[in-house]
């Protein structure tokens, strides 16, 4: 039981680092365009506001996927059927690839 919250607890920390650096990502791209096409959409303080605010949803939507009933139910079926084997390099690369494309992409506006 020890093993499946810490487990839980990982999932959920990876899967919000990855949607919001995704998301970072966006936000970087469009601040970007909407400054080019000299849009005025909101102020940065905003924006990163609605970051943090984005974010802590984020986590709290997650911590609701993968702490739920339903969720272990299907983790325990997954579990009898076959074990997937993922890269685990290859999982903690992407969101710091998505982290350094947008440190590019902020430095290139």
């Amino acid at each position: 039981m020890r093993k499946s919250k810490k487990a839980n607890s990982i999932a959920t920390f990876y899967i919000t680092f990855l949607q919001s650096s995704l998301l970072l990502l966006l936000g970087v791209f469009f601040a970007g365009f909407f400054r080019q096409m000299h849009v005025n959409t909101m102020s940065a303080d905003k924006a990163w506001t609605l970051f943090v605010i984005t974010v802590i949803f984020l986590y709290f939507k997650n911590w609701m996927q993968f702490g739920g009933r339903k969720r272990k139910v299907l983790n325990a079926k997954m579990l009898k059927k076959k074990k997937l084997s993922h890269n685990i390099w290859l999982l903690w690369m992407l969101p710091i690839v998505i982290l350094g494309l947008t440190y590019v992409l902020f430095q290139a506006v």
